[in-house]
């Protein structure tokens, strides 16, 4: 039986809702997409929620229009703004000397029980990225394996619990309530990268409208993340001021001219702040420089932060860039040069059975990471925002989900039936289980009487 999705992409200057049939054998196809301008967001947080709900909003609307389907929970991305970060590790003993499912997510939980979270901090992710049994370090899946003592090493990000209540409220605002949340850049990650890639260790960009996200995947779990401030608007900014010209014409200039190739000396004529009816040549060249200007010292800054994470020699399948900013003609070559002998690779959304042209953009890349995300994990192991362990041989069954919601979802209107359905068959077990015990005991104080 298949069920159906909403993934909801929260960026920076638009939203992406995209409604997707997953099957029993999490194949994918998309039957609605739908687009809107980002409003009451600023550099990946939502600073208005009611004009950031009416974004959403539209968004699904348009796409619940070309599904034709109702969904009432939603799968989010959420920015790397104000995320933390942090590495920790467990240590557990196995009794019976077998390493059980059960064993696993106690050394997790145990993990994230010895990190230094902050009080005002919620965790997003817990991604373990080294297990080891009996001292053997670099286990890929300890699951069934013979030990006495199982350690991990878990890579934790975390957001402020305010910005998380932001999100949900703005999501709730739009009519549906928030199944589960996920990192733009592990989202991006999902729908980009390959097998060979996150085996060899790779950094992942996606450039966006006003930001900029990174991870870092090596050993098949994220090992790194952060967040630049800076998208393709702050390239629109400084042309509006460099040629003195309104925005929208500047990001006209930008989508027609921005280019990172050799420059032209071509004349260009463009109105004037304030003042549309005069205009003013401007050289080709000048473009070129604002342009180049700002692109290079944005992936300065971000070949930086690979710098300081203290991975970069683990990243043997390069750089990978994705989002709308690196459409920008030339940006591949000047990356291979800023991040100096790293191999770069520009990235669009993988291929899935009706996804939609305009969907196969880069800058689609995290909506349709999401859907993924939704289909099956996509690390080994996983504890996510509803501190629930997911696992890569998890299977989606209907009572899988019922046994889900009553864990974790609880707050969630449309699944109370399949709720009451598991708790009434819980009743009938437990009945059934008093009523053995019941025509035991009689049996026994018979046979005592007899003898």
């Amino acid at each position: 039986m298949s069920r159906t999705v909403l993934a909801i992409d929260i960026g920076s200057t638009k939203i992406c809702a995209i409604i997707a049939e997953i099957d029993n054998d999490n194949s994918i196809s998309i039957t609605g997409a739908g687009v809107s301008k980002a409003q009451g967001l600023k550099k990946g947080s939502i600073t208005n929620i009611e004009l950031a709900s009416r974004s959403i909003k539209s968004a699904l609307n348009d796409a619940k229009r070309v599904s034709g389907s109702e969904v009432k929970t939603a799968i989010v991305s959420i920015s790397g703004a104000y995320t933390k970060s942090l590495n920790s590790s467990g240590i557990v003993n196995i009794q019976n000397k077998e390493v059980s499912f059960k064993e696993i997510e106690r050394v997790m939980q145990t993990s994230l029980y010895n990190a230094n979270i902050p009080n005002e901090y919620e965790v997003l992710h817990a991604l373990p990225y080294n297990f080891k049994v009996d001292d053997q370090d670099f286990i890929e899946d300890p699951l069934g394996m013979n030990a006495s003592r199982l350690e991990v090493d878990t890579h934790i990000i975390t957001t402020q619990k305010s910005n998380l209540n932001n999100l949900k409220k703005a999501v709730r605002g739009a009519g549906v309530e928030v199944e589960n949340i996920v990192l733009t850049g592990y989202a991006s990650s999902i729908a980009t990268l390959n097998d060979d890639e996150k085996e060899l260790g790779v950094a992942l960009i996606d450039m966006g409208g006003n930001t900029s996200n990174i991870i870092i995947h090596s050993g098949n779990s994220l090992r790194y993340n952060d967040f630049l401030g800076v998208g393709s608007n702050h390239v629109t900014s400084d042309l509006s001021m460099a040629l003195h010209t309104p925005l929208n014409i500047a990001d006209s200039v930008k989508l027609n001219y921005g280019s990172l190739l050799t420059p032209s000396n071509d004349l260009i004529e463009l109105p004037i702040i304030g003042d549309e009816y005069t205009t003013h040549e401007v050289s080709l060249e000048v473009v070129h420089n604002v342009v180049y200007a700002r692109v290079e010292e944005t992936l300065m800054i971000l070949a930086q932060f690979i710098e300081n994470s203290g991975l970069k020699d683990k990243i043997g399948a390069g750089v990978v860039l994705t989002g709308g900013f690196s459409q920008m003609e030339g940006i591949r070559e000047l990356a291979v040069a800023t991040f100096g002998s790293i191999p770069v690779r520009l990235a669009k959304p993988k291929e899935m059975y009706g996804l939609f042209d305009n969907l196969r953009s880069p800058e689609y890349s995290s909506a349709v990471g999401l859907v993924m995300y939704a289909a099956s994990p996509y690390t080994q192991y996983e504890i996510d925002v509803n501190k629930r362990v997911r696992h890569s041989n998890e299977v989606f069954t209907e009572q899988s989900t019922i046994n889900l919601t009553e864990e974790q979802d609880i707050p969630t209107p449309q699944l109370h039936n399949e709720k009451k359905v598991g708790m009434i068959s819980i009743g009938l077990k437990k009945e059934k289980k008093s009523d053995e015990a019941g025509a035991f005991s009689k049996f026994w104080n018979w046979a005592t009487q007899l003898f």
